[in-house]
């Protein structure tokens, strides 16, 4: 098959894109959450993908996912074995099991990961990679501690492994790298956060994730007006870490990811993450020196949407910050409705959507069809999404991660340049998840390999190693940081510490 030629999916004609793929791509979708449920019930009216497989912790529980999706009873086969497996393909049936291994050797392309599990998810892809298979990599909290590698042994391997449209790093590096094609400056980059705070001025009350607090001073930063955006950004920040967390571990999971594909990196570790409405992002994203946030370019950031109940959503969207550079082109534009910053030297140009599995087909797509990645072609450990105690945490302790958000009790983190693991040196939050502390780590320290215990069987941490080794001669991955004044506590934060679990899905 002769692939088309290489287009951005932000501007395109999709059905000339995909044009050369003639026959549809079967799928194995492992993981049936919200996520994999809304992917099975649209593949249903996807041409060129099918979703005949489903894997969950126990095959009824993926039959019940098929089910949601409208498959009838009688088109279901829940599988517990192989050669169970292999007679309901072959009779036609949607084949449910509760272990990747059952259903491995059917005649699937690719393989949709979306367990949310990083051990599980890194077992599943090595697995799939192993078989020949294609994987798309939802699970963030695996890609953010041993993608780079995995999708280094894909290409190895012959297959690849991708993000998926549907989330943010995949949708956010398409719209960075349509930017960069475009020959336009980027100062920033980064999505909105889950959930919006919903602002009642008659009540004064906050809606935020089915949580209403009465925040009435809040009515006085409402609009900056002649005011300083990014000190209105600050006092509401203020006000509404009083009632709500204000920093997520999965926004800064996500952005980690779009960091190692696109060489972006965090003007501060913990990220500025203000409160803002979306004609202040353009302010906000940019340098100090222009009144902003920021201090430097190709940063990478997340905001909270602050709007009022009858104003539209950002959507845990995606956006840029870019510069204008002819001041004639940007006075058109922003007469057009686009978002201008106050200065009039920068402008933000956003995406408001991610639609979870609605929208995964296209990676399905581009990489089992066209043998593309959305990653890109150089997809490497640039950045770390560092575990760091939020309080002082006992030796003995176990760092469960829990939640719909998949967060750790009294721990955040920080996104830093990457580095090779040793026991002294801070550890990926997601390889620390699950284990036990054997030494106490006090509250502002980040949580060491040496600190927890890592059972020898791991296939993250030997995955992780072997990451390691892969990147070992590259510069980024040494420690470098693209700017030598970014520590953790730089740039101009209008928020304190990690501190929450809100969603980044």
């Amino acid at each position: 098959m002769t692939a088309p030629p290489k287009g951005n999916k932000t501007t395109m004609n999709f059905h000339a894109h995909y044009a050369g793929i003639t026959q549809p791509i079967e799928t194995c979708l492992i993981g049936s959450g919200g996520f994999g449920r809304s992917y099975l019930a649209q593949a249903r009216r996807i041409a060129l993908v099918n979703a005949r497989i489903a894997v969950d912790m126990t095959a009824e529980a993926a039959g019940r996912a098929f089910a949601a999706a409208g498959i009838a009873a009688s088109e279901i086969a829940l599988c517990e074995t192989a050669t169970e497996a292999r007679a309901a393909w072959a009779a036609g049936r949607h084949v449910a099991a509760g272990r990747l291994e059952s259903v491995i050797d059917l005649p699937f392309a690719m393989l949709v990961e979306a367990t949310g599990g990083p051990e599980a998810a890194t077992r599943h892809s090595l697995m799939a990679i192993e078989a020949g298979r294609h994987v798309a990599l939802v699970s963030k909290e695996a890609d953010s501690v041993v993608g780079p590698g995995l999708a280094r042994l894909g290409r190895d391997k012959g297959v690849v492994v991708t993000p998926v449209d549907g989330d943010q790093p995949s949708l956010l590096i398409a719209l960075v790298s349509w930017a960069e094609v475009l020959g336009l400056e980027l100062i920033a980059a980064g999505k909105s956060s889950e959930y919006d705070f919903v602002f009642d001025a008659a009540t004064g009350s906050v809606s935020c994730n089915g949580a209403t607090k009465l925040l009435p001073e809040l009515r006085e930063h409402w609009l900056p007006g002649e005011r300083s955006i990014v000190g209105t950004a600050a006092e509401r920040a203020r006000i509404l870490g009083q009632a709500f967390p204000l920093r997520a571990v999965p926004d800064l999971c996500e952005m980690t990811l779009v960091a190692n594909a696109t060489d972006l990196v965090a003007d501060n570790a913990a990220f500025h993450a203000p409160p803002a409405r979306i004609p202040e992002i353009a302010d906000l994203f940019s340098q100090a020196t222009q009144g902003g946030l920021l201090s430097g370019t190709r940063r990478i950031d997340v905001f909270h949407h602050l709007r009022l109940a009858e104003e539209a959503s950002f959507a845990g969207g995606v956006f840029v910050v870019i510069a204008c550079e002819n001041a004639e082109t940007w006075e058109m534009l922003a007469g057009k409705g686009h978002v201008v910053s106050r200065t009039a030297k920068t402008a933000m140009l956003y995406l408001p959507r991610h639609l979870l599995g609605v929208e995964v087909a296209t990676s399905i797509l581009d990489a089992a069809g066209l043998g593309r990645s959305g990653y890109g072609d150089d997809y490497r450990p640039r950045q770390d999404l560092v575990a760091v105690a939020q309080r002082d945490l006992a030796a003995g302790t176990v760092l469960t991660m829990g939640g719909h958000h998949h967060s750790i009790e009294g721990v955040g983190a920080e996104v830093r340049p990457a580095t090779a693991l040793a026991e002294d040196r801070p550890a990926p939050f997601y390889l620390v998840a699950d284990r036990k502390l054997v030494a106490p780590v006090r509250a502002g320290q980040a949580i060491t390999l040496g600190d927890v215990e890592i059972a020898t069987d791991s296939d993250l941490l030997a995955m992780r190693r072997r990451q390691d080794g892969l990147f070992a001669d590259k510069a980024e991955f040494a420690g470098k940081a693209r700017d030598a004044g970014l520590t953790a506590q730089g740039g101009h934060a209008v928020n304190g510490a990690s501190t929450g679990a809100m969603a980044a899905r």
